[in-house]
C-alpha cells in the first residue's frame, strides 16, 4: 500500500487555541472522589489530592479545564460546595442516581486546578437555576473585595478572585434526559440573558452556548439556528458534543467516525455563518468541542446499573478499558480538530481520571496511564504552533458511515517558533504496511528529531493497559523513516499511530 502527501510552508489552515487539548471533569462516579481527591491515600497532599494523579495530569499540559458538569451541573447548587466542610449537605444528585457529599466545591477545585497548572472554565446551572444564581457565582469567584459573595469567598479562605474568564451556559439543555430541559427559543433567551449579566463583571468573560448534544439528535441542526439566533451577538462559542462507540468490532467503519465528525463540524460552522450574516453582526462565533471521547465498553451495562442501585457515594462508573484500536481512534479525531482549528478553538476531552478518561486509579493503589493518554499528550505537547494544509493521495475505503475514507490519517503542525514541524500520521490499514512519501515544500535544513510509534499490529487491537500492567500499549521509538532532498520516506507499520518531530 503506498500513500503520498505534500505539506507546504505557507499553507496555513489557522493558528491552533493552545485550548484545543483542554479537559473536562465532572461530579461523577470516581472522577472527583478517588480520582483527583482522596485524602486518606499514601500519596495525597495536605489539601486531599492525589499527588500521583497530578503528576500524570500535569504531563499533559492541559490548558483549560470545564467543570463541575456535565450533566450533573443541571441540577448542582454551586452554595452546597463553599464553606466549613463539616457542615456542608450530602444531597442526591439525580443526574447519576449517586450521593454528593459536597467536600470539593469551587474552592477545592481552584486549589487544584492551581496545582495542576490548568486555567478553569465553568459550568452554570440553567436547568433548575437561572440569571441570579449565576451572577451570584462568578461574583463569588471574580470580584476582588467589597461586596456579599467576594468577602464569603475571602472568608473561606481564597483572598484572591479566580479571575475565569470561560463560563458555560449550561449542559445539553436540547436533550429531554436534562433536568430543566428547554426548547431552542426557550433557552436560547435564558443563555442570551444570563451572558449578558455576567459579562457585567468583566470585559474579558466569554460564555460558551448549549449547541447539540451530539449529531444524532431529531434537533439537529434547527437546535443551533434557533439558539444562535436568540444569543448569536452575546457569546463567543457554541458547544458540541459527541461520544464514539465500536460494539460491532469493525475498525475501518469505527475510523469512519471521524469523518463524520468533520461534516459534524462543517454543518454547525455553516449554521454560524447563516446567522451571522441573518442578524449583520460583526462578532465571531467559534466551536467549543467541550464532550468529546470513547465510550461503549461499559456503557450498557453501567446504565442499568445506574437504574438499580440505592444511591452511593463515589460508585465505579463509567471506567472504560481503552485498547490499542481507541488510542488510533483518538489520536485520529485530535488530527481532524488540527484540521478544523479555523472552526474549532476549544475541545475537551471527557473526562480526565476514571470517568471515561485517559487516567484510572484504584482507590489506595497506583494510578496510571491509559491507552488513549499518549496520542492525547503528544498532541498536546506537539501540535501547538499553526495547522498546515495537508494535500495527500492514496488508497481509501467505503463504510456505512462515510465514502472515499482515506487510510492514511494525517495532520502536520508548525510549531509557534517557527522551528519544529510535526507530523501525526495513523495507518488504519489492519494488516498492511504503508509506502508514504510526504513532500516538504518551503522549509530548509529538515532534520528528524523523533518518531515515536504506538501499535504497529492489529493483533494487538484489544490490547488494554492495566493497574497490574501498565505498559501494555505505549509509546516506542519508530524505525525506517528518512528525511532526504526535501521529502519523508518509509514505511508506517499497520494499524500504527506515528508523532515524527522535524527540526526546520
Amino acid at each position: 500500500m503506498k500513500a503520498s502527501a505534500t505539506i507546504h510552508n505557507h499553507f496555513d489552515i489557522a493558528k491552533i487555541d493552545d485550548r484545543l487539548y483542554s479537559a473536562f471533569i465532572e461530579h461523577m462516579g470516581r472522577a472527583i472522589y478517588g480520582g483527583i481527591y482522596e485524602p486518606s491515600h499514601p500519596k495525597a497532599n495536605k489539601d486531599g489530592f492525589r499527588t500521583d494523579v497530578l503528576e500524570l495530569v500535569r504531563a499533559l499540559k492541559i490548558p483549560l479545564i470545564r467543570y463541575p458538569g456535565g450533566n450533573f451541573v443541571s441540577a448542582y447548587k454551586w452554595e452546597d460546595g463553599i464553606g466549613p466542610k463539616d457542615k456542608r449537605p450530602t444531597r442526591l444528585d439525580l443526574a447519576w442516581r449517586s450521593k454528593e457529599t459536597n467536600q470539593v466545591g469551587i474552592n477545592e477545585f481552584a486549589s487544584w486546578s492551581e496545582q495542576a497548572g490548568i486555567e478553569m472554565m465553568l459550568a452554570v446551572n440553567l436547568g433548575t437555576r437561572g440569571i441570579e444564581e449565576a451572577r451570584n457565582f462568578v461574583e463569588y469567584c471574580n470580584h476582588p473585595k467589597g461586596s456579599y459573595w467576594s468577602d464569603l469567598r475571602r472568608k473561606h479562605g481564597a483572598e484572591l478572585p479566580y479571575n475565569v474568564n470561560m463560563w458555560c451556559l449550561g449542559n445539553e439543555m436540547d436533550g429531554p434526559w436534562q433536568i430543566g430541559h428547554m426548547e431552542a427559543k426557550e433557552y436560547g433567551r435564558l443563555a442570551d440573558e444570563t451572558s449578558k449579566a455576567i459579562k457585567a463583571f468583566s470585559k474579558n468573560i466569554e460564555t460558551v452556548v448549549c449547541g447539540s448534544s451530539n449529531d444524532q439528535m431529531k434537533t439537529y441542526p434547527e437546535w443551533e439556528r434557533v439558539v444562535l439566533e436568540e444569543c448569536y451577538e452575546n457569546v463567543e462559542y457554541i458547544s458540541l458534543h459527541k461520544y464514539f462507540g465500536n460494539s460491532s468490532h469493525d475498525s475501518l467503519n469505527y475510523f469512519s467516525k471521524i469523518d463524520e465528525t468533520g461534516r459534524y463540524i462543517q454543518t454547525v460552522a455553516g449554521i454560524i455563518d447563516f446567522v451571522k450574516a441573518k442578524k449583520r453582526a460583526k462578532n465571531e462565533v467559534f466551536i467549543c468541542f467541550d464532550e468529546w471521547n470513547v465510550w461503549y465498553h461499559n456503557r450498557e451495562q453501567d446504565h442499568q446499573n445506574i437504574q438499580t442501585w440505592d444511591w452511593p457515594e463515589a460508585p465505579a462508573l463509567l471506567e472504560e478499558d481503552y485498547n490499542l484500536e481507541d488510542a488510533l481512534f483518538v489520536g485520529g479525531l485530535l488530527n481532524e480538530f488540527i484540521r478544523r482549528s479555523d472552526r474549532v478553538k476549544i475541545a475537551c476531552i471527557a473526562q480526565l481520571v476514571n470517568v471515561i478518561s485517559p487516567i484510572r486509579t484504584i482507590n489506595g493503589g497506583p494510578a496510571w496511564a491509559a491507552t488513549i493518554y499518549y496520542p492525547y499528550q503528544f498532541a498536546s505537547l506537539y501540535g501547538r504552533g499553526t495547522a498546515l494544509n495537508v494535500a495527500q493521495s492514496g488508497p481509501t475505503y467505503d463504510t456505512e458511515i462515510a465514502h472515499d475514507v482515506n487510510y492514511l490519517d494525517i495532520a502536520a503542525v508548525v510549531s509557534s517558533d517557527k522551528s519544529e514541524l510535526t507530523i501525526f500520521a495513523i495507518n488504519r490499514c489492519l494488516d498492511q504496511e504503508m509506502d508514504i512519501n510526504l513532500s516538504l515544500l518551503g522549509f530548509e535544513n529538515v532534520k528528524l528529531i523523533e518518531h515515536k510509534i504506538i501499535g504497529g499490529n492489529s493483533n494487538d487491537a484489544r490490547k488494554f493497559n492495566t493497574c497490574d500492567n501498565p505498559h501494555h500499549v505505549i509509546p516506542r521509538d519508530g524505525k525506517g523513516l528518512g528525511v532526504e532532498a526535501g521529502s519523508i520516506g518509509g514505511k508506517l507499520l499497520p494499524f500504527s499511530y506515528n508523532l515524527i518531530r522535524l527540526s526546520i
